[in-house]
């Protein structure tokens, strides 16, 4: 493992700086990656990134491996914890930060490039501009988190240009921001292509999140609701999209600790919910101090218009 930084030279470990196939090389300085990511590019390597906030859990892995998937690729993994999408009272200082951890995952998994930048790496002294996600982007996580996806979208687009990749993987948890990612990056002609990942869960059914981990286990227990509200409201899909609704709220009524902020049925880019055929059902709640989000995939049957349950 090696580790570069144009500040102090290289540090290495068993491997030269920049890019040595077969091993990890963290990159902590966009400068530098980029220099690495062009030249594989001109060797005909497909560049694929991996955007994680770190405390890497099964889910994540899953990403690298879908990645490692791609032919003749290089996988690039992109470790930091993005201030700019998180608002006053949201846990910035004590979301989990694992890094050794992290990169000994990130090793066992093949991942070849690792970018750990600091802030002051990525933005400088303070950002001056931002993305804004538009309407879209104050619905659902927008209207609880107001600020959230543009802090997302500004450093996604930062790591695109940054990495240059020609695919980038995202898991389909965060099932709102995946919809916008592909937006930005349709409306904005950045040549990457985003692909989602299915939700990796516990055996139990609880989607895999680095949140979990704050989870005592009667709120685990109660987060179990989450996921048997979708499957509630996936199960009642050929009885129309009221039913969906009230099969998975039924479910979340259930459980005290589950405090719902919304729950909401759309169709696959965030729009009304179609009569018949594919359609989303999201729900995002807090157990305990924890905000969780899940999501499923409905087939629905005749139904009417509906609006949002909160």
């Amino acid at each position: 493992m090696s580790v570069t930084d144009e500040r102090g030279g290289s540090e290495s470990v068993g491997a030269g700086p920049g890019f040595t196939a077969g091993e990890v090389t963290v990159h902590r300085l966009p400068a530098e990656l980029s220099k690495v990511t062009r030249t594989l590019r001109r060797t005909g390597r497909k560049v694929v990134l991996v955007p994680t906030m770190g405390a890497l859990h099964e889910g994540h892995l899953e990403l690298i491996r879908a990645a490692r998937r791609v032919p003749n690729s290089v996988t690039v993994v992109s470790i930091f914890v993005n201030p700019l999408q998180f608002g006053p009272g949201e846990d910035f200082d004590s979301y989990p930060r694992t890094f050794e951890e992290d990169l000994r995952a990130c090793e066992r998994e093949g991942a070849e490039l690792v970018f750990a930048p600091t802030r002051r790496d990525l933005y400088g002294d303070e950002p001056r501009t931002t993305i804004d996600a538009g309407e879209p982007g104050r619905e659902l996580e927008g209207a609880s988190r107001p600020g959230h996806f543009s802090g997302v979208l500004t450093v996604v687009a930062k790591l695109f240009n940054i990495v240059g990749p020609d695919l980038a993987l995202f898991g389909e948890k965060d099932y709102q921001q995946l919809v916008l990612l592909r937006r930005m990056v349709r409306e904005l002609d950045f040549p990457t292509e985003v692909q989602g990942i299915p939700i990796v869960r516990e055996h139990d059914g609880l989607a895999l999140s680095s949140r979990n981990r704050y989870l005592d286990e009667r709120e685990r227990a109660a987060a179990l609701t989450l996921s048997a509200a979708l499957a509630a409201g996936t199960h009642a899909g050929s009885r129309g999209a009221d039913a969906v609704l009230a099969a998975a709220r039924e479910v979340l009524d259930s459980e005290p600790m589950v405090e719902l902020d919304y729950l909401w049925l759309c169709d696959p880019e965030l729009g009304p919910a179609p009569e018949e055929g594919e359609a989303r059902l999201l729900v995002a709640a807090k157990v305990g101090g924890t905000r969780l989000l899940d999501n499923a995939l409905v087939e629905l049957g005749p139904a009417s218009r509906v609006e949002p349950a909160r």
